[in-house]
């Protein structure tokens, strides 16, 4: 089993960054109020803008740390490269 790091977008135009081994899964948990993270309250998930595979935790938790020690523009850098080398249009955060 393969773990994901993972940001999504929410309601008020911020990012999430979090981990997980099924990202659908836990992108429809932040969107129910008994399993989401807290930093949804208040705010709401609206769609994944990013995904990463990992062979294990460890190394998906040492990415999520060096993520959320990025600044929102070099998130969002991140997130246009991982478009654009899939070949999509440009991201509108």
């Amino acid at each position: 089993m393969g773990w994901y790091v993972y940001m999504i977008k929410a309601s008020d135009g911020s990012l999430y960054t979090g981990i997980t081994t099924d990202v659908q899964r836990r992108f429809e948990e932040h969107r129910s109020p008994d399993k989401g993270a807290r930093y949804f309250r208040g705010r709401q998930p609206v769609e994944v803008v990013y995904t990463e595979s990992h062979p294990d935790r460890s190394s998906a938790l040492r990415r999520e740390s060096a993520i959320k020690n990025l600044s929102r523009n070099e998130k969002i850098g991140l997130i246009s490269h991982c478009i654009k080398s899939r070949r999509g249009a440009p991201v509108d955060m």
